[in-house]
């Protein structure tokens, strides 16, 4: 089952762009490790920032969580953080919306 990671941040105000350059410039940190399937950056309306990013399984994020990679990443945008929390979860399932098949 694929494990989920989610990280919510609130930026300090005035900071959102400076914040959303740092991560698209480091994202090859979490990306570039063999165990990642992929990572997004979102903004709910209220300017809460969302990372979700998703892991092969567990013991290789907690692995990659440890890494000088992940460290050295995480502390480029500690600067930017006024607030947040970190949420893991199991996908138990996955369902294809219908434009995904519309596109194949």
């Amino acid at each position: 089952m694929t494990f989920r990671v989610m990280l919510r941040l609130e930026i300090q105000p005035g900071r959102e762009t400076e914040f959303e350059r740092t991560w698209l410039s480091g994202t090859e940190a979490v990306t570039g490790h063999p165990a990642n399937l992929g990572q997004s950056l979102s903004r709910e309306p209220d300017g809460t920032y969302v990372i979700i990013s998703d892991w092969v399984d567990e013991a290789r994020f907690r692995d990659f969580e440890d890494s000088p990679a992940h460290l050295e990443h995480r502390a480029t945008l500690h600067p930017f953080r006024k607030g947040g929390s970190f949420h893991v979860m199991e996908i138990r399932h996955a369902l294809e919306g219908r434009a995904v098949a519309d596109a194949r």
